[in-house]
């Protein structure tokens, strides 16, 4: 399992500034098949600079979902501290 690219990203506005809600999708390499599904995740900064990433998924993925998660939140991350994600 690969995550090979995030696209259609949008920002949803918050008041919460520590929060940050997304929507988009996403591509993964499962079985040696491209899968693309909706998501919606939030990226939540705690006050010790750490972060806090929670994703959900619109449809169902035939893939178990704790290495799934697992993977997603990792490239979601690291895709943030790129600055890919829009502010």
């Amino acid at each position: 399992m690969q995550v090979l690219e995030l696209k259609n990203i949008q920002h949803k506005e918050t008041p919460i500034y520590y929060r940050r809600f997304y929507a988009g999708t996403i591509v993964m390499e499962i079985l040696k098949k491209n899968v693309e599904r909706d998501i919606e995740f939030i990226i939540e900064t705690t006050p010790f600079g750490n972060r806090n990433i929670n994703v959900t998924f619109r449809r169902s993925v035939d893939y178990p979902m704790v290495p799934l998660l697992k993977e997603v939140k990792s490239y979601l991350d690291e895709f943030d501290r790129k600055g890919g994600l829009p502010v």
